[in-house]
C-alpha cells in the first residue's frame, strides 16, 4: 500500500508543470497574507490594498508626499481613513472637530507613539520624542522641569536668544548684502539654544566639528523620508542586508549618538551634584538617585536619545520655520515693508526685540503665524498609536494602529482660511488685532503636544524680529526664488540663495 502511495505521488509530482507550482505558491501566499491583515469590521474605509505592500505605491512611488496624496482618498472615503503600507496599519485624521475628539477627549486612546522599525533599530523605547508608557512619562516630568530650573519662561533664557540673535545677525552681516545660502547659519543659531541647555555651551559659526554634527543630523532628517527607509519599515528582515539611504541614516545616527556619548564623558570630568550646568549635570543627579537601572529610564542610552530628540525636535522644527519665514519675506516684499514699519515704531533707539514687544506687534506675529500655516513643516504631526481596541467616530480601530493627523488639511480648509493657498498674514489679524484661530495646530494638542513649544514660540518671534530689524532680504538679482517643497522628517525649502541687505 506505501508503495502505491509514494508511487501516485511520483507520478503527480512528475506530470505537475514548474509554473503550476510557482503559481499555487504565489496564490498560497496572497491568501495568508490576506487573512493575517485583512480589515476587521467597522474599520475605516479606504483604498483597496494590494498583497504584501499594502498601499505603499498607490502614491506614484512618492511617499514622501504623502500628506499631498492622502487628500484624494479623504475626498473619497470621508475624514476618517485606512491605509496599508506592508504590515503598517495606519488611520488618517482630518478636520477639526475629529482632531480636537482624538487628541483632547479620548486622549488616552491615542498617547502612544508608534515604534517603526528603523525608529526600533536606532532609538527603541528611549528618549523623549517617540517613546511611551513609563520611560515617556518620566522623562517628561524630568524634562519639564529642567527646562524650568534652566530658565524656560524666565528672563534669563530670553537674554540667552537674545544674544544669540546677535550671534546669527553678526554671522549674515559678514555676506555684506551678497547672496548667500541661510540653511546652517540658521540651523548653528537655533541649535546654539538647545546647546546651551543640554551642553552648557554654545558652538561658533566656524565651528567644524559642530557644522559637521549639524549636516548629519540635517542628512538624518531628510533621509528617514527616503524611499529606502519607507521600505526598510515596511520589509526590515529584507530591507537590513540592502545597500541604500536608509544605510545612511542608521550610520549618521551612531556618529551622532558618540558625539553625544563624548560630551558626556567630558561633563562627567567636572561634574558637580550640587551645581548642576545643563541637562546633561541634571540627568547624572537623576541617574545617581535611581541606582537600579531595570526599574527606570534614568540611564546613560535615555540621555543619548534625549539630547539628540532635543536636537531633532527643538532645532529642525524651528529652524526650518525661520528659513521659510526669510524665503517669504524675499518673496513678498510688501509684507517685509510693513514689518519693517512695525518693528521701526514699537521698538525705537535700535534696542534689541524682546518677547514683550509681541502684544504691541500684531502685524510681525501674524506674519510668524502665517509662515508657519504656510510652511505647514509637520504636515501629518507626529505619530500616535492607539493603545487600546476602540471605537471612534463610529469606526472601531485595533489596538497597535498608527494615527496620523492631516494638518495639511486643516491649515489649507477653505472653509478656515479665506485664501488658503496664498501667504497672507490677514488670516491672523481682525480690525488691527492680532487673531487666534482654533484651526492653527503645529504644534499640535494635548498632553503629547510638543514639549517645547513656548521655547518655539519665543526663538522664533525673537530671531525673526532681530534679522527683520537689522536686514530687509531680498531674491539675488536675476534670480527666482523657488517656493518648492523638500520633504523629509519636515518640510523645509528647497536649497535657494537670498541677499541680506544691511537696513540703515
Amino acid at each position: 500500500m506505501l508503495t502505491t502511495i509514494v508511487s501516485l505521488m511520483a507520478t503527480i509530482w512528475a506530470v505537475l508543470h514548474p509554473v503550476t507550482l510557482l503559481l499555487a505558491s504565489v496564490t498560497f501566499l496572497i491568501l495568508a497574507d490576506y487573512l493575517k491583515s485583512r480589515r476587521p469590521k467597522n474599520y475605516p474605509p479606504g483604498p483597496w490594498r494590494l498583497p504584501f505592500v499594502g498601499n505603499l505605491f498607490q502614491f506614484d512611488l512618492d511617499v514622501a508626499h504623502l500628506h499631498l496624496g492622502i487628500q484624494q482618498f479623504v475626498k473619497k472615503y470621508g475624514n476618517l481613513i485606512s491605509l496599508d503600507f506592508g504590515n503598517i496599519s495606519l488611520v488618517v485624521i482630518t478636520g477639526l472637530p475629529l482632531i480636537k475628539e482624538a487628541f483632547s477627549h479620548m486622549e488616552q486612546t491615542f498617547l502612544n507613539r508608534p515604534i517603526t522599525p528603523l525608529r526600533e533599530r536606532v532609538f527603541k523605547n528611549n528618549g523623549l520624542f517617540m517613546s511611551s508608557g513609563q520611560t515617556w512619562k518620566e522623562q517628561r516630568r524630568f524634562t519639564l522641569m529642567t527646562l524650568k530650573n534652566f530658565g524656560l519662561g524666565k528672563k534669563s533664557l530670553e537674554q540667552r536668544i537674545q544674544e544669540e540673535a546677535l550671534h546669527l545677525a553678526d554671522a549674515i552681516g559678514e555676506e555684506e548684502g551678497q547672496p548667500f545660502d541661510p540653511h546652517f547659519k540658521i540651523t548653528n543659531g537655533v541649535s546654539n539654544i538647545i546647546s546651551s541647555f543640554t551642553f552648557g555651551k554654545r558652538f561658533e559659526y566656524d565651528n567644524g566639528q559642530f557644522q559637521e554634527l549639524l549636516r548629519l543630523l540635517n542628512q538624518a532628517t531628510y533621509l528617514e523620508a527616503s524611499m529606502m527607509s519607507v521600505l526598510y519599515n515596511v520589509f526590515p528582515s529584507i530591507m537590513k542586508h540592502l545597500p541604500g539611504s536608509h544605510q545612511t541614516v542608521f550610520r549618521n545616527w551612531e556618529k551622532l549618538k558618540l558625539f553625544v556619548s563624548h560630551m558626556m564623558d567630558s561633563h562627567r570630568k567636572d561634574w558637580n551634584p550640587e551645581e548642576p550646568r545643563d541637562f546633561i549635570d541634571a540627568f547624572f543627579t537623576e541617574m545617581a538617585k535611581h541606582p537600579n537601572k531595570t526599574t527606570t529610564s534614568f540611564n546613560e542610552e535615555n540621555l543619548i536619545c534625549s539630547i539628540l530628540d532635543f536636537f531633532l525636535a527643538g532645532i529642525e522644527t524651528t529652524s526650518v520655520t525661520l528659513r521659510w519665514a526669510l524665503l517669504y519675506m524675499s518673496v513678498h516684499q510688501e509684507v517685509q515693508e510693513k514689518v519693517h514699519a512695525e518693528i521701526d515704531r514699537v521698538i525705537v533707539h535700535g534696542r534689541q526685540p524682546g518677547t514683550a514687544d509681541r502684544e504691541s506687534m500684531p502685524y510681525t506675529n501674524a506674519v510668524i503665524h502665517e509662515v508657519q500655516r504656510m510652511g505647514n513643516i509637520a504636515a501629518l504631526s507626529v505619530p500616535r498609536e492607539v493603545t487600546a481596541d476602540s471605537t471612534f467616530a463610529g469606526f472601531h480601530l485595533p489596538k497597535g494602529t498608527m494615527v496620523l493627523t492631516n494638518l495639511t488639511a486643516l491649515h489649507r480648509d477653505p472653509k478656515e482660511w479665506a485664501t488658503p493657498d496664498t501667504f497672507n498674514p490677514e488670516h491672523f489679524l481682525e480690525n488691527g488685532q492680532f487673531k487666534k484661530r482654533e484651526s492653527f495646530l503645529p504644534f499640535s494638542i494635548g498632553k503629547r503636544a510638543c514639549l517645547g513649544e513656548q521655547l518655539a514660540k519665543t526663538e522664533l518671534f525673537i530671531f525673526f524680529t532681530a534679522l527683520m530689524q537689522k536686514f530687509t532680504f531680498k531674491p539675488p538679482v536675476n534670480e527666482k526664488l523657488s517656493l518648492k517643497l523638500r520633504v523629509g522628517l519636515t518640510l523645509s525649502p528647497v536649497s535657494h540663495r537670498i541677499c541680506a541687505v544691511p537696513r540703515l
